[in-house]
């Protein structure tokens, strides 16, 4: 199944929201390696067409045509940066280049603190300006009841004539406070301005960390998966040596085909033969036969739905259920409770776990005479009850750590793989 996806490119969606995030992670890997291999060979056949000679095409009346310059040797004049004797060397040029960078940002820093220097020197000017304000605010009082006072005692009275002196001096006081406010205003403005700008660029910086955190997550995760992968197969491959080592080359040899198990008959009737008494069924689809009819001809004489040592169907074995019947019947159960059904989409397995967090669904490949998970371990079992052994002791993924400890039996009457066996 991995190798029909990888030659065609494609995955079903239905196929594909059954895989848990790890699987799609190195289904992903694979198919980036796949496109990898196919361009080095699109590459390589390119490399090939074009150091093949090419056949002169016959020239066109007034065509426009390419003149390459030869040189002594009649050959194309060729210059190669660096080899001649006036070319300054590779790292010249980039000690040259980083020296004007510097010069460059030093000279932007020297603009940016002369800029803040002024700033700062005008912030200050203007801060003394307005204390020189609130001083004369404050005596201006003082000075009037002081010159009316002296008025009043050299006899000149308060119905005294202002002199223009006095006109230009209000004139000027008056000037001054403008200016002072308008100044006032620019420089509120421009704090406004710049705290909106310190506002943006903090907002976008807390947007830049969490991406990049996301992004070192899904590397750490694709790590992990690829781990996982690498020490599963070296685990795989050395016990598969071992055991070629001692027992030699041997062609695997099928087990016995298992008697088909006895069904118990409703009270009230006589006991008739299976071969005569025919199932009444309720109409099915094209695919649902062509599943059974896989199953029947290719999963039983691997003995698919048996107990390892035993003719007994095992009790996590169940037979085409929809996901959402799955969930339905691990509901019920504890985490670590699991069953593995056949999958309603394509001809192969599904294994449903209940953990903490919910249930999780793994597909199970049983195209090449062995099953293994897509896309998480790559271990190959001769039959379905050695890959249920194999992962009670040992987890399927190393983050989810699934261990089938409690398998999910039956519910129904008759059992849903009833016809399976018929």
């Amino acid at each position: 199944m991995l190798r029909q996806i990888l030659k065609d490119m494609f995955i079903d969606p239905d196929l594909l929201a059954e895989l848990s995030e790890e699987q799609k992670q190195i289904l992903f890997y694979k198919m980036r390696e796949e496109q990898i291999r196919r361009w080095k060979e699109r590459e390589a056949a390119m490399e090939k067409k074009e150091s093949l000679p090419v056949k002169s095409r016959p020239k066109k009346e007034n065509g426009k045509s390419v003149h390459w310059k030869l040189g002594a040797d009649k050959q194309v004049w060729v210059w190669v940066m660096g080899e001649h004797h006036l070319d300054k060397p590779y790292d010249v040029l980039c000690d040259e280049i980083l020296a004007e960078r510097e010069h460059l940002r030093a000279v932007k820093d020297s603009e940016l603190r002369k800029a803040q220097s002024l700033e700062l020197t005008n912030n200050l000017k203007i801060r003394s300006q307005n204390c020189d304000l609130q001083v004369l605010k404050k005596t201006e009082p003082q000075n009037v009841t002081r010159k009316a006072a002296a008025e009043e005692a050299s006899g000149q009275g308060t119905g005294a004539i202002p002199t223009k002196k006095d006109d230009k001096a209000q004139t000027k006081e008056l000037t001054k406070k403008k200016d002072n406010e308008e100044m006032k205003q620019r420089e509120d403005e421009k704090t406004k301005q710049i705290y909106k700008s310190w506002k943006e660029d903090s907002e976008w910086q807390a947007s830049l960390r969490k991406s990049k955190a996301a992004d070192e997550k899904r590397r750490s995760l694709a790590k992990q998966a690829r781990e996982d992968y690498k020490r599963l197969s070296q685990r795989g491959k050395s016990g598969d040596g071992l055991q070629s080592a001692l027992t030699g080359p041997q062609k695997p040899r099928r087990p016995p085909l298992p008697p088909k198990p006895q069904f118990l008959q409703p009270l009230g009737n006589p006991p008739k033969s299976l071969g005569n008494q025919g199932v009444i069924r309720t109409e099915t689809s094209s695919a649902r036969k062509d599943t059974i009819r896989w199953f029947k001809e290719e999963q039983l004489p691997f003995r698919a739905g048996y107990q390892k040592n035993s003719d007994t169907i095992a009790p996590w074995f169940h037979g085409i259920l929809t996901l959402k019947k799955a969930n339905e019947l691990l509901s019920t159960g504890v985490p670590g409770s699991f069953l593995i059904r056949v999958s309603e989409k394509i001809k192969g397995y599904a294994l449903s776990y209940l953990s903490e967090e919910g249930c999780k669904h793994f597909l199970i490949d049983a195209s090449a005479n062995s099953y293994s998970f897509l896309g998480v371990d790559q271990l190959q079992h001769a039959t379905l009850a050695d890959l249920v052994e194999y992962h009670k002791e040992e987890p399927i993924t190393s983050l989810g750590k699934e261990l089938l400890l409690y398998p999910c039996g039956q519910q129904d009457k008759p059992p849903d793989y009833l016809e399976l066996f018929q």
